[in-house]
């Protein structure tokens, strides 16, 4: 571990395996607080390269107990948080609408970082487990075409990075990591970010990571999802090539709205926001989500464009499809607390 950490307290980049090394060291072997957080602090102050935040999350996803491939391809929709809009849970509500439209969806995630509600709390409002195992996730992955994968019970390594992070309460690696270390293996994401910066550093770390299609996107106005207040800036993996664009929700025939307007609240507020989209409620939040699900959408390759994947979502909403999935997982959840899988 300490010739890596020495490169780095140069200002020295590291390579994908070097930074593998560094953190693998890390989780296997006794390490301090204080080193933990000499090594977080010199990545911040150097700036962590693609390469550097692709090995990290490498052995994040390898260090889980919870990994697991599919037979069907899978994707994510997490965000990374830390746009400070306040939003409702976006990702969250477009995941059901994304396995409603036939996408398989291992949805990782937390409790609050940017908004009042993270995942955690407004799908552990509306009942869904935060716990289930391995084979349960699987089962629900396979049956309901999506899950809901705990950051903190599938990443039980990282509970002392954790709280190291609460300690130095300043932004580091981590704050970028959280959507690639996905323990499913992945064929294709959407990943929100909170800064035009981390646009190419996230997406040359997810063609880094090897995913077939990806899309890395920074919402107007600051937000780490697609927003419908102006233009989006992106950046698409396809065929291991990234290729840089931008959308307007007007070029895909939805209306403008401002981030006021899909503003959140509590995990109640939140779970009563997510039923009325699931319920076809016309307006921001569903816009919103239609958006996002579209995007998701063309990310995975289910539809040819943007604009395709908003009639796609929609009927999903519409034909009670989304809906049905949440209600499954909700049922499932209950019935897993008592049982076995």
């Amino acid at each position: 571990m300490k010739p890596h950490f020495n490169q780095l307290l140069e200002g020295n980049n590291l390579s994908f395996e070097e930074t593998k090394a560094l953190f693998n060291a890390c989780f296997q072997e006794d390490v301090s607080d204080t080193e933990l957080s000499a090594i977080l602090v010199a990545l911040k102050l150097k700036q962590p390269t693609a390469e550097e935040l692709a090995g990290l999350a490498e052995v994040i996803h390898t260090n889980s107990p919870f990994q697991f491939e599919l037979d069907i391809p899978a994707m994510d929709n997490c965000g990374t948080g830390g746009d400070r809009s306040n939003s409702f849970n976006i990702s969250t509500c477009a995941a059901f609408v994304l396995a409603g439209a036939g996408v398989t969806v291992a949805k990782h995630g937390n409790r609050r970082v940017s908004s009042q509600t993270g995942s955690a709390d407004v799908l552990e409002e509306l009942g869904v487990s935060l716990n289930l195992t391995k084979p349960q996730m699987k089962y629900m992955l396979q049956e309901n075409q999506i899950a809901f994968l705990f950051a903190q019970h599938v990443h039980p390594t990282l509970k002392q990075i954790a709280g190291v992070r609460q300690q130095l309460r300043t932004p580091t690696i981590f704050n970028l990591v959280g959507p690639l270390t996905n323990p499913v293996a992945l064929h294709s994401q959407l990943v929100g970010v909170y800064s035009n910066k981390a646009l190419p550093i996230v997406a040359k770390s997810l063609q880094t990571l090897g995913r077939k299609r990806a899309l890395v996107i920074h919402g107007a106005g600051g937000m780490d999802e697609a927003s419908l207040q102006g233009e989006n800036k992106y950046i698409l993996l396809e065929e291991n090539e990234l290729k840089e664009g931008t959308i307007h929700p007007e070029e895909v025939g939805l209306s403008v709205y401002t981030n006021k307007e899909i503003e959140g609240g509590n995990a109640v507020q939140n779970a009563e926001i997510l039923r009325s989209v699931l319920n076809g409620e016309p307006g921001a939040y569903l816009d919103t989500v239609l958006f996002n699900v579209a995007i998701a959408l063309f990310a995975i390759g289910h539809v040819h464009s943007i604009k395709d994947g908003v009639e796609v979502a929609r009927s999903s909403v519409f034909s009670g499809k989304a809906k049905a999935r949440l209600d499954m997982l909700v049922q499932y959840s209950q019935e897993a607390e008592h049982e076995v899988v």
